[in-house]
């Protein structure tokens, strides 16, 4: 059974993004509204190139009317 987290920054809104670890350093993703819904598993290292890049401000706002998919 995985443990799932949410950002602190969360509060209790359940619109947010949950992490579970799994072993070897992987990570799995899932949107907290859905829970039984699809996750998004990543490796260590594409875990750590999403983060150097979310930090870098590598991503742009999405043009209007598209739709993103994470």
């Amino acid at each position: 059974m995985l443990t799932w987290q949410k950002s602190s920054y969360s509060g209790t809104d359940d619109n947010c993004v949950e992490v579970a670890h799994l072993p070897l350093g992987d990570l799995a993703i899932r949107d907290s509204k859905n829970p039984n819904g699809p996750v998004l598993l990543l490796t260590a290292g594409e875990w750590h190139a999403f983060i150097t890049d979310m930090k870098g401000d590598r991503f742009t706002q999405p043009a209007l009317g598209m739709s993103v998919l994470i």
